[in-house]
């Protein structure tokens, strides 16, 4: 994977899942772009409508707890999102993240990330650049059965190629 170079939305701790997708949001409706015109509406009413493609979205400790709804993710990556980058995530959050080819990446220092600096990620080795501040931080890098998901596109293309090459 490419390194991902885009703006930082941050946040604090315990973003939830009815945050990112909330009730009413995901409901009758397969239309992704529909949906994710809610996303954060409760928090930031801005940011679906500012979030640009490849930026980043960045909070603190337990990020994506709450439900296990996986349109959570879907909708961060459907608004442009490239990477997810948090002190911790809800296990179930972090696990969709990669089922859909988001990478996350756990970065003790994220609260050190203001909005709207310049970052530059590279998920592969989990360095992160903060341009605006000169900052370079060091995540825990995505082991590579997780990157080969997110280089596939997510879980089921990931599958889908493995089942190829079997016959």
């Amino acid at each position: 994977m490419k390194t991902i170079n885009g703006s930082a939305w941050t946040y604090g701790a315990n973003i939830d899942t009815d945050a990112l997708s909330p009730i009413g949001s995901y409901q009758g409706t397969n239309d992704l772009a529909a949906g994710a015109v809610h996303c954060m509406r409760d928090i930031d009413p801005n940011f679906a409508k500012q979030v640009k493609q490849g930026d980043v979205f960045v909070a603190t400790d337990n990020l994506g707890i709450g439900s296990s709804r996986e349109t959570a993710p879907l909708f961060l990556k459907t608004l442009g999102i490239r990477a997810v980058v948090a002190k911790s995530f809800a296990r179930i959050f972090y696990r969709n993240c990669f089922n859909i080819g988001l990478p996350a990446l756990v970065c003790p220092e994220a609260a050190e990330i203001n909005m709207g600096d310049a970052l530059v990620v590279d998920p592969q080795s989990g360095e992160i650049v903060n341009e605006t501040q000169g900052k370079t931080y060091h995540c825990q890098p995505i082991p590579d059965h997780l990157m080969a998901i997110v280089d596939a596109g997510g879980l089921m293309p990931h599958l889908q190629k493995k089942l190829a090459k079997t016959g």
